[in-house]
């Protein structure tokens, strides 16, 4: 078995990893790590965990012994300063926040608005999206997890991007319940001000704006530019990202198709279907995609939990990878449906 341990273990991508994690059949949950709760029972502060864990918080990470993997799922900026211990001490990591995802140092220091401190690791840092890049996941010793927003857009673009026959540029109309936001409070997040409406915010500013143009551009012909709004809605979790682009030539809706399915049709949690469905999907590492055209445009849509297949259980699916395990070991689970 192998033993893992999670840095910031009482966020909600901390509290999903620990949830998955704990039932995962070839790994060992040894370890969470909580400054505010450290000494305390897992499952007096995660009490879904009751009968499933026995261990306790710790202050840190390196107080854990015997660590073969661990996940950093802690807000941007605090990751930098874990991973350089880990990689010296030989175990394996996936960060969860943006500190490893832009190669680009200027565009990291630009969008996240401080130095980067770990420029060594950041230029072995692979790309987290299995069903792109699983080849160069494979055997990575650290992995960046993908922003949910990005892994919601990404899945749905690529494949028109990648066949050429969309232009390059592509405006993204992305909607995320709250969850996406975190656990901190902020009056955007309190139920009187979001509970019955849709609030758009970060606009032309959002952090996966670089993500996903950077994503892009790996297996894109050209470079995109990518207009991108999004908007909390009403619900705890999913998202639904509509990518709208322009044809270079006339296809139908079964040519448009035809290609997600030569993407996507051997994939186990990518799937191609009619209407993109948030409750087919949430609670689970599965995403749906979609599209319809429109005279000379093509909508593509993205649909996924964005605790899982755009946080804790994408990084599940790249941790099974790097250690060469079953890739769906631990998330094989379906949507909830309602």
């Amino acid at each position: 078995m192998t033993n893992v341990g999670i840095i910031g273990g009482t966020g909600y991508t901390g509290s999903e990893l620990s949830r998955i994690l704990c039932t995962h059949p070839d790994v060992t949950l040894t370890a969470l790590t909580s400054r505010q709760n450290a000494g305390k029972k897992v499952t007096d502060v995660h009490t879904f965990l009751k009968g499933y864990s026995d261990i306790s918080f710790i202050e840190n990470i390196s107080d854990a012994k015997d660590l073969d993997f661990v996940f950093v799922a802690t807000p941007h900026g605090v990751a930098m300063n874990e991973v350089p211990a880990l990689m010296d001490a030989g175990i394996k990591v996936v960060d969860l926040s943006g500190d490893y995802r832009l190669h680009d140092v200027s565009a990291y220091e630009k969008w996240y608005g401080h130095k980067h401190t770990d420029l060594e690791n950041l230029s072995k840092a692979v790309y987290g999206l299995p069903e792109l890049f699983r080849d160069k996941i494979k055997g990575a010793d650290i992995v960046a997890n993908p922003g949910c927003y990005a892994t919601s857009a990404i899945l749905a673009c690529a494949p028109l991007m990648k066949s050429g026959v969309v232009d390059e540029d592509v405006i993204i109309d992305a909607k995320s319940g709250t969850s996406g936001a975190g656990m901190v409070p902020s009056p955007r997040l309190h139920h009187p001000t979001c509970g019955e409406s849709i609030i758009p915010y970060s606009i032309g500013t959002h952090r996966h704006i670089p993500e996903i143009e950077m994503a892009v551009d790996m297996f894109s012909i050209s470079h995109s530019k990518v207009t991108f709004v999004p908007h909390l809605i009403p619900i705890i979790r999913g998202i639904l990202s509509s990518c709208y682009f322009t044809l270079k030539e006339d296809l139908d809706n079964a040519e448009i198709e035809q290609i997600y399915e030569k993407q996507y049709s051997k994939e186990f949690f990518v799937h191609y279907v009619k209407e993109p469905s948030i409750r087919a999907v949430v609670g689970s590492n599965h995403a749906h995609v979609g599209s319809q055209v429109i005279g000379n445009k093509v909508v593509a849509f993205g649909v996924l939990d964005n605790l899982v297949k755009g946080a804790s259980g994408q990084a599940v699916q790249c941790m099974n990878l790097m250690l060469g395990l079953k890739e769906i070991a631990g998330i094989n689970q379906p949507g909830l449906g309602v």
